[in-house]
């Protein structure tokens, strides 16, 4: 089985594992749409998957917004026929990220970001997939809410929150059709890691994981038939 045929919204398409996550399913078939901030990030992934040879749209929300996310599901919806994927690639952390530095602006962020958002993702996909008779979520989490690390109490509060509202929706909305997946990466050689107090050396960044890594898993989850269903991976690079 693969994703040709499936239509697959991916929130935060422009970054890396998101742009990650849109290439790898349209290679197989899969109609992507693309939400996110940027217009011209979002056009420059719509392009790299029509020279793909599949079919991209796009709208630009903000993730934190309840308003312009259920207004751009809804226009995707539409743009597709009806959605059968969503991938929740949102995501933020700070480098003021230590909790004598935290302040309150800064908590509040990194929460909407992570956590909201995912909120009000998952409830702008539930109407369309109970309607539809189903649908697949995947939340692209972190092991960061499996385990204290250094990414900061913000960080890591917003993606256990994350990890709770994956396992509230499998819970609620199973009997509607609705399966949910979290896949928590560990370090994962992106753009992001630049916001670390700290940036990774090129031995560690040479041992991460790939985006193409967490798109691939997704993928693998998507292929799955609708009585199968994945409620947690986690991935980490081989040896830690």
């Amino acid at each position: 089985m693969t994703a040709s045929g499936v239509s697959v919204l991916v929130a935060g398409a422009a970054g890396g594992v998101g742009r990650a996550v849109a290439l790898a399913a349209a290679s197989e078939g899969a109609t992507v749409l693309l939400l996110g901030r940027d217009r011209s990030s979002l056009d420059r992934v719509r392009a790299e998957v029509a020279e793909a040879g599949g079919t991209a749209h796009v709208a630009v929300a903000d993730a934190t917004s309840a308003a312009q996310v259920d207004d751009a599901v809804a226009a995707l919806r539409r743009d597709a026929g009806g959605i059968d994927v969503v991938v929740n690639a949102v995501g933020i952390n700070l480098k003021a990220r230590h909790l004598d530095e935290l302040d309150e602006a800064g908590w509040r962020s990194v929460l909407d970001s992570n956590l909201t958002a995912a909120f009000f993702l998952t409830r702008a996909a539930l109407a369309g997939f109970r309607a539809g008779g189903g649908g697949l979520l995947i939340h692209i989490s972190s092991v960061a809410a499996l385990v204290p690390d250094l990414s900061g109490a913000a960080y890591q509060a917003s993606k256990a929150g994350l990890a709770a509202l994956a396992r509230a929706t499998a819970l609620e909305a199973s009997g509607d059709g609705v399966r949910v997946t979290t896949i928590s990466p560990g370090l994962i050689d992106t753009g992001f890691v630049r916001h670390r107090p700290t940036t990774p050396t090129p031995e560690e960044l040479a041992g991460a994981l790939r985006p193409e890594d967490v798109a691939e898993m997704c993928l693998a989850v998507i292929r799955l038939p609708a009585r199968a269903t994945v409620s947690e991976v986690v991935m980490r690079p081989t040896g830690r």
